[in-house]
């Protein structure tokens, strides 16, 4: 198999932190469908395949919900080893779990001279009681969510594992209930069903674990630090929406009604008030060496003062920037608002960066420290440090310093370096913050060009945070949330740090190799409140779930089916908001609950997607399982969310309604109702930094925020996202098209695919590169050339023994060929017309990965890199078309 060609390919520069072209609903439209295609040649080691798209007509495959009429109520409660057995568990890779216990295992910091002994029985703690956060969809109504949302559970001190007569007797008088209640409204299956659920004997909760111990002594008593907030949140005046100005004002766009009049607060200033109110809650957790090493609030607090202090003593200056490069930890986020306390402006960058992509960051925000993970980051600022004239120190915050140089200290030194700070030096940059001026700084992509740095406000900041809170019906000193996207990422900012500070939330750090296969190990452990993923992660998951179910037995398999079908419709009427179908409270016990609890997410209340577009197939399996799984639209330039589903409120594949207090008008819609989406509120963004050209373009006369994104609204007014401006498609015949639908169809068709790119911009017909699935490095997140286990079964469900991408294309597998272009005929008949139709694809030997620049760090298709990479597989195309 040959290489692919990928000279020339542009440097990776910053990251994609816009999320706003990663949600594309999915349109089936039938259309006239394409013959069965056949191999015409080989470039590259690649297979090009030519299919005719006037020939056959084939209907939209539509997905069946799995029917109950074969299984019977009888079946699952004769055999009572069924509520025995545990739900299928991901098979991800997961390091043993060593859960604390009443403090015994854990680490509690100290300063100065006090020190303080571990707990050696829960005598000095209070332990929460658990919520009922199961999220049970037949427990709730629309009506009836807020108020829930706030009760507590029973408890029921049984142990799990053991199935008595009487719970078979208590199945027995739930199935007998779900009888009589078959035509009844979801308010009395709920009132009967909880009557039920008393009566178990079976444990619904694992007892409260250590991590959600809430330290109520006093136990860490840091130097005071006088810091006032006084006069920081006055708004300063300003003539314009907008400003490209380091030290620049904006006015706030404030409403007259609900949260759009929000009095504006800097970042600062709720930090220090969730400091004061819970001083003692805990803040703050990383494992390290199989210990939990906890902050409360008033350590965090006290930690990002110190910080602040080290960072006026290396010659940070007021607006200029403060670099991260590393993987989420505590002292990233102490860095953060370390930063923003010395009058600086924050800035993550991705730790996948190159050294080029690093120094340009760094230069553009005139970053004056770089604070880096370890001494593999280390070298990128070394490589770079002579090109960088603001930078004067940098900062190594776990491990040694492994290469001694001048102003590059560890974590240790650099908390220490300050100490002859006054309080009132740092009372002036404190007085420097404004609602109305920048806070932190987020690099966009830079996928068509250079990143652009995006300025937040600490207004934006702030009341974003709020307005996701209220949408989500979240409480102050209540949720637990896992951090493990990287924090450069605007959408992990709110989550991990805007929002825990305005709420005091707890924050456990997932480990570095959180993506290569741990990150369930501390899902089980943590048990977040709320959850959110990229469509990765999600679709881990579902392959971990469908891979243990393989190897189940058909009892188990014909049950969990039966559940699923269940659960799918049971979500779909919640959607319509209807009443729940026969069966759910069944399903629910044996197979949803235990589920959830697999996935360590059974006190999740939301479940969340962003960053790159989900498949249709991935939102229905959760469906299935009673996880509703909501897709966030929005960008950068919007502090992460615009639009979103909650649990009240959702529908299929639209990304919902918008934040409290803010506004989508369409503009220039055509026929259909598709107009590019403007937004409008408190969480538009400032400006770009010094780029007032750029500025010009993001913002229409109005001064609405204008995000390319091509979108409609339905009659419920859920807004559906149809295309991308940027990245339509114009056919030498002058039609325009959204490729992304036609990937989505593509991938949707063929379990095989895990990228593909549709092309045909200015040419007479459209064409595609389809990459397999395969498994990745770990540990370089290098795509391999073996097939993973899902696409071997696809193959081998066809008739191939294929298990090499080089099986494929090499030895020109027919059976695949022929699979492969029946499912482009099934996706081309959902074509809005007859020039929508692929015509020629190609498979290529590698995927699209990180480390091959197709893609960026948060996984968003890098179109114009792809089209370098494979010009001549493109070409070739076009070229034998032309020959004919």
């Amino acid at each position: 198999m040959s290489e692919t060609d990928s000279g020339g390919v542009p440097k990776e520069a910053g990251d994609s932190s816009d999320l706003s072209s990663s949600f594309v609903t999915k349109i089936n439209v039938t259309s006239e469908g394409a013959a069965n295609g056949h191999v015409t040649g080989k470039v590259n080691g690649e297979v090009i395949v030519n299919g005719h798209s006037d020939s056959s007509n084939e209907a939209n495959d539509n997905k069946e919900v799995p029917s109950t009429e074969n299984v019977k109520v009888e079946e699952i409660t004769q055999n009572g080893s069924v509520l025995t057995e545990e739900v299928e568990s991901v098979s991800m890779e997961t390091d043993e779990i060593n859960t604390s216990k009443n403090g015994t295992d854990e680490e509690i910091r100290t300063k100065g001279d006090v020190t303080t002994e571990e707990p050696k029985t829960n005598e000095n703690v209070t332990t929460e009681e658990p919520k009922n956060n199961d999220n049970e969809t037949c427990e709730k109504t629309a009506a009836e969510t807020k108020s829930n949302d706030n009760q507590t559970s029973e408890k029921i001190n049984t142990n799990e594992n053991l199935v008595t007569e009487e719970n078979r007797t208590n199945t027995l008088q739930e199935i007998d209930l779900e009888n009589k209640n078959e035509n009844k409204n979801v308010e009395e299956i709920v009132s009967e069903t909880k009557t039920v659920e008393i009566t178990k004997t079976v444990q619904e909760e694992k007892e409260q674990v250590e991590n959600d111990v809430v330290m109520q002594k006093e136990i860490y008593a840091p130097k005071p630090t006088i810091l006032s907030v006084e006069g920081i949140d006055e708004v300063v005046l300003a003539d314009s929406w907008s400003t490209t100005k380091r030290d620049g004002t904006v006015k706030i766009r404030m409403g007259t009604k609900g949260n759009q009049a929000d009095q504006p607060v800097t970042l600062i200033t709720v930090f220090k008030k969730t400091s004061e109110r819970a001083p003692n809650h805990l803040a703050l957790a990383v494992k390290r060496d199989s210990t939990w090493k906890k902050w409360t609030y008033q350590q965090y607090y006290a930690d990002v003062c110190a910080a602040a202090k080290s960072f006026i003593k290396l010659g940070l200056e007021p607006y200029h920037g403060v670099g991260i490069l590393g993987f989420n930890s505590p002292e990233w986020l102490i860095s953060d608002l370390g930063c923003i306390f010395a009058g600086g402006f924050a800035t993550g960058i991705y730790a996948t960066n190159t050294p080029e992509a690093v120094e340009y960051v760094a230069m553009h925000s005139e970053a004056n420290v770089l604070v880096v993970e370890n001494n593999q980051q280390l070298q990128k600022i070394l490589k770079v440090w002579p090109n960088l004239p603001c930078l004067k120190a940098v900062v190594q915050y776990t491990g040694e310093v492994a290469e001694r140089k001048d102003n590059v200290y560890s974590w240790d030194e650099f908390m220490k370096v300050g100490q002859d700070v006054t309080d009132e030096q740092l009372q002036e940059r404190i007085n420097l913050a404004k609602p109305n001026k920048c806070c932190t700084l987020i690099y966009t992509s830079g996928t068509t060009g250079d990143p652009k740095g995006v300025m937040l406000s600490h207004d934006n900041m702030v009341w974003t945070a709020s307005a996701f809170a209220k949408t989500f019906g979240l409480h102050y000193e209540e949720e637990v949330i896992v951090s493990y996207l990287p924090l450069s990422h605007v959408a992990a900012q709110m989550v991990d740090l805007t929002f825990p500070v305005s709420y005091g939330a707890s924050v456990y750090f997932a480990r570095p190799d959180a993506l290569k296969g741990s990150l369930l190990g501390t899902l089980q452990e943590v048990r977040p409140t709320g959850f959110f993923g990229v469509p990765r992660v999600w679709e881990k998951f579902y392959e971990g779930i469908k891979a243990k179910a393989r190897s189940s037995g058909a009892l188990k398999k014909k049950i969990g089916m039966w559940a699923k079908g269940v659960g799918l419709k049971g979500s779909l009427a919640l959607m319509n908001k209807q009443s729940m179908p026969f069966g759910w409270g069944l399903a629910n016990t044996l197979v949803f609950k235990k589920a959830r609890t697999a996935l360590g997410l059974d006190r999740c209340r939301f479940f969340m997607s962003g960053a790159a577009p989900i498949m249709k197939e991935t939102l229905e399996f959760f469906y299935s399982l009673n996880m509703q799984l909501h897709e966030v639209y929005g960008m950068s330039e919007s502090t992460g969310p615009h639009t979103v589903g909650c649990n009240e409120d959702f529908k299929i594949c639209s990304v919902g309604h918008n934040f409290p207090g803010s506004e989508t008008k369409l503009a220039n819609p055509d026929e259909d109702g598709n107009g590019e989406i403007c937004m409008w509120g408190r969480h538009v963004f400032m400006g770009y930094l010094n780029a007032p050209e750029k500025n010009k373009e993001v913002f229409d006369e109005e001064h609405w925020l204008k995000t390319g994104d091509l979108g409609k609204h339905d009659e419920q007014g859920f807004l559906f996202i149809t295309g991308r401006i940027k990245e339509l498609i114009i056919t030498a015949g002058g039609e325009n098209i959204a490729p992304v639908p036609m990937e989505d169809a593509v991938k949707e068709a063929l379990p095989c695919i895990n990228n593909c790119m549709l092309i045909g911009d200015k040419r007479k017909f459209l064409s595609m590169i389809l990459c397999l699935k395969v498994d990745i490095n770990p540990d370089t997140a290098e795509p391999s050339n073996n097939l993973t286990t899902d696409c071997k079964d696809w193959c081998k469900s066809i008739g191939s023994e294929a298990t090499t991408v080089e099986d494929i294309i090499d030895k020109k597998d027919a059976v695949v060929l022929k699979a492969i272009q029946d499912g482009i005929d099934r996706a081309n008949a959902k074509s809005v017309s007859r020039a929508a139709k692929v015509q020629k694809w190609s498979i290529i030997p590698r995927d699209f990965s990180i480390p091959g620049g197709e893609l960026g760090p948060t996984l968003k298709l890098r179109r114009p890199v792809v089209t370098k990479m494979y010009k001549k597989t493109i070409d070739a195309f076009y070229t034998e078309a032309e020959d004919k």
